[in-house]
């Protein structure tokens, strides 16, 4: 269980990280970015979702994982659309929650990359995914967490987080 706050109220709410129900793959017809129900497809790739767990559940944010060359890659993340910006989103700690995992999953490699994480990024959120996240630069905008700061995240976004 995992922990995203509601902007809002400035409560924390209960959440999970789970391999998505057919049900609960996010469509682009509801404002999403990517086409979820091919990523969900793709061969050596896992995709999993951060839903909040109670009477209303929802999905929050999405993530999917490939595993090349002994790495681990979180090669697509997005968060759902009413969680983007500084206004109007409804929850925070949400792309937190789903790197920290990414994380976490990488310390289960059985390889030289155990405990990294890499990534691309677009241009405009290198500096973000720096400073927020620690993540480093390895070539243009292929980044990496290394495990020090993965588990930082982890111990930040999936265990520390209780008010």
């Amino acid at each position: 269980m995992v922990y995203i706050l509601d902007v809002q109220n400035d409560q924390l709410v209960k959440a999970e990280i789970v391999v998505p129900e057919p049900n609960e793959i996010p469509l682009k017809k509801d404002g999403w970015n990517f086409n979820w129900r091919e990523i969900s497809k793709e061969e050596n790739s896992r995709m999993f979702i951060l839903r909040t767990i109670g009477l209303k559940t929802s999905v929050e944010g999405a993530l999917q994982l490939k595993t090349e060359n002994e790495m681990l890659i979180m090669n697509v993340l997005e968060i759902a659309p009413h969680n983007i910006g500084r206004k109007n989103k409804k929850y925070d700690y949400v792309a937190g929650c789903l790197i920290a995992f990414a994380c976490k999953e990488s310390f289960k490699l059985n390889s030289v990359y155990k405990g990294f994480l890499t990534f691309m990024a677009k241009t405009s959120l290198i500096k973000w995914y720096s400073e927020k996240y620690g993540a480093s630069i390895g070539l243009g905008q292929r980044m990496y967490i290394d495990s020090e700061n993965g588990l930082k995240l982890i111990n930040e976004y999936l265990e520390k987080i209780k008010r």
